[in-house]
């Protein structure tokens, strides 16, 4: 949605938004579509299957920005939160198990 959609569009759905330029949050969004896809993508396809330890540690931290941003301005967290666990969950998971 942040990718994609417009601005001011989406500053009326989520009140954050005002703190940021639409670049940023253009930046934002296209940070977080590639790291769910660098998540899925590179396992799925065998291509480069290193890469998605890499996407959800990248994602991780993301979203621990994403979750900190929402609990200081007193807004719904959870999505976020719950974003960051899968990532988390992810990236220990493909260290330590290993890899067929």
């Amino acid at each position: 949605m942040k990718v994609v959609k417009p601005y001011a569009g989406i500053r009326e759905q989520m009140e954050w938004v005002e703190t940021v330029t639409p670049a940023q949050l253009k930046g934002i969004g296209i940070v977080e579509v590639l790291g769910a896809i660098g998540m899925v993508l590179p396992a799925a396809t065998g291509i480069a299957p290193w890469l998605t330890p890499v996407a959800a540690v990248g994602l991780l931290v993301t979203m621990i920005v994403a979750t900190a941003l929402h609990i200081r301005r007193k807004e719904p967290f959870l999505p976020s939160l719950i974003l960051g666990v899968v990532a988390l969950v992810v990236a220990i998971g493909w260290i330590l198990v290993p890899q067929l």
